[in-house]
């Protein structure tokens, strides 16, 4: 009768232990090792679009959900930045002072999974002598092509920054512009 009433017990903890416990995907470490990082600045002209873009090889392993090594850093040389013209190149350097402020910075952090292929984390990035913070950027995961991308709108204002004018104010870039930042995993 003992034994029995043991028994029971025994398989009553068991039942509530296992009803009662998340499950083992919930606490797995989710390690994605990062090859390369692009970062795009995509704005409008009185002349038509431009992009400039930078490629950054950096290769850096992200513990998803987990509390260590959810972090990565990346420091972008202006110089390093092209619009694939010359002139707009010298032209967005000028822009953000390059001689002064040689170095941008992104941080992303507290990087976790939300639901439909998207990731939240904390984005920090810094250009000029202006640090940006936000708490819920969105990363949107593509399996395909292995990369999550997140879109940043911004103003050159936002920035602390005059928007370029040219050639006696026939060509002005405008405002807003769009800053892509793409993670690339392996």
């Amino acid at each position: 009768m003992q034994q029995k009433i043991s028994l029971f017990l025994i398989g009553l903890a068991l039942i509530l232990l296992t009803v009662s416990a998340k499950p083992f995907y919930f606490y797995q470490k989710l390690p994605k090792v990062i090859h390369k990082i692009e970062i795009k600045i995509k704005g409008n002209s009185t002349v038509g679009k431009y992009t400039c873009a930078t490629i950054l090889y950096k290769k850096d392993t992200l513990n998803i959900e987990a509390l260590e090594k959810n972090i990565i850093k990346a420091t972008i040389p202006m110089t390093s930045i092209d619009c694939g013209h010359r002139i707009m190149t010298k032209d967005l350097q000028s822009t953000v002072k390059v001689k002064t402020f040689p170095n941008s910075y992104v941080t992303i952090s507290n990087l976790k999974y939300t639901a439909n292929n998207t990731y939240k984390c904390t984005l920090v990035f810094t250009l000029t002598n202006k640090t940006l913070t936000y708490k819920d950027f969105v990363l949107t995961y593509s399996k395909s092509t292995q990369q999550a991308t997140g879109i940043l709108p911004l103003t050159f204002s936002d920035l602390g920054l005059s928007p370029p004018v040219k050639m006696g104010g026939i060509i002005k870039v405008k405002n807003e512009i769009e800053v892509n930042f793409d993670l690339f995993f392996k």
